[in-house]
């Protein structure tokens, strides 16, 4: 039995949230676990944060609380705590500021880490990732092995 909670943390960024929740659905399709941004709402909140609200206004709101903000470290928390509870980390291209981050501290961790998508452009540091998939057909193809 694995020591880990989850198989994967999926990572990407909210303005890519559908096809962040097509890889999610690969992953779990393929009898794996994983643990996403997407399904935490935070209704009543400062913010909501959900893929039936507006994402373009939510993120605007989001990106205007201070960095100490109660939601801001709730958010953190969680995703962090998840990120240790995952045996391997996955993020979607593109991806923002955050999923890079979190790709670094999954390194750090000492996780595996994959990539799933196009990178806008040739950075050093994407040598972290195990592997990267041009896009889901292969990720599913290689779940299917692994």
């Amino acid at each position: 039995m694995s020591k880990y909670k989850y198989n994967f943390f999926v990572a990407g960024r909210w303005r890519n949230h559908e096809q962040v929740k097509l890889v999610l659905d690969a992953v779990r399709a393929s009898g794996k676990t994983a643990y996403c941004f997407i399904e935490n709402q935070y209704e009543g909140e400062k913010v909501e944060l959900n893929p039936d609200s507006s994402i373009e206004e939510s993120m605007q709101k989001l990106e205007a609380l201070d960095a100490d903000d109660g939601l801001i470290k709730k958010i953190f928390e969680r995703d962090m705590q998840a990120q240790r509870d995952s045996e391997s980390f996955l993020l979607v291209l593109p991806a923002g500021i955050s999923g890079h981050v979190e790709a670094g501290a999954s390194y750090g961790m000492g996780k595996k880490c994959y990539a799933v998508g196009v990178p806008e452009k040739t950075e050093t540091l994407y040598q972290i990732f195990n592997e990267t998939f041009p896009d889901i057909k292969a990720l599913e193809e290689w779940l299917t092995q692994n």
